[in-house]
């Protein structure tokens, strides 16, 4: 595993009521970009990318995915971590993502 660059940023938690029982972040739109172009010909199904994330005290490996409509990777942030550090939809959080790659 080569760890890459780490961005952090402040964002808030939000669903969708089709996919109701997931919670997400959006990685703003110039850290998206940048891992974008970081991440060119490296990123496997559905244009996923692997990272290390933390928000916290919780750390996990996951992936992020783009997003078709806005352009910006979307991380989900599973129930045991929202539970854990005190997060529902609608509050904000700092996350920082690292590159796996």
């Amino acid at each position: 595993m080569t760890r890459g660059p780490a961005f952090t940023f402040t964002t808030t938690l939000w669903n969708t009521e089709s996919m109701n029982s997931w919670v997400f972040v959006s990685v703003p739109d110039d850290e998206s970009a940048e891992i974008r172009e970081l991440t060119d010909g490296l990123r496997v199904g559905f244009g996923s990318q692997r990272v290390l994330v933390q928000i916290n005290d919780s750390r996990w490996a996951t992936s992020i995915f783009p997003e078709s409509a806005t352009g910006r990777f979307v991380l989900p942030v599973k129930k045991a971590i929202r539970r854990a550090e005190g997060l529902d939809v609608g509050g904000t959080a700092t996350v920082t993502v690292e590159l796996v790659l």
